[in-house]
């Protein structure tokens, strides 16, 4: 297996953005922005519960498409709310190294 291309999700980010009021029967995504955020939302929830299932029914080939799947309408979700992938990447890169409790607990502190 070829290691994919790691600006892929800047790539994807650029195209998303680009369907942006492109006319919703030519575009897959643009007729999800056409939903707003609350079909963009459900939509991400559907792929969630697939690939939640994918897992439990011990499909690795299924686990990764529907992963895909899933990463894929989340990154439409950020781009409709004007978010890039590299803020989120951005955020992970903070984590790292951190605690997942030590996390937790501070941002439970600031709310």
């Amino acid at each position: 297996m070829s290691k994919p291309d790691t600006d892929i999700l800047a790539q994807l980010d650029q195209i998303l953005e680009s369907r942006k009021g492109q006319a919703a029967s030519k575009s897959y995504v643009a007729s999800l922005y056409a939903k707003g955020v609350e079909g963009i939302a459900k939509k991400v929830g559907e792929e969630a519960t697939e690939a939640v299932i994918a897992a439990m029914k011990g499909s690795r080939e299924e686990l990764i498409y529907e992963t895909a799947d899933l990463w894929f309408h989340s990154l439409i979700l950020l781009a409709n709310a004007g978010i890039r992938s590299d803020e989120v990447l951005a955020e992970l890169s903070r984590r790292l190294g951190i605690s997942g409790h030590a996390e937790k607990a501070a941002r439970t502190a600031k709310n």
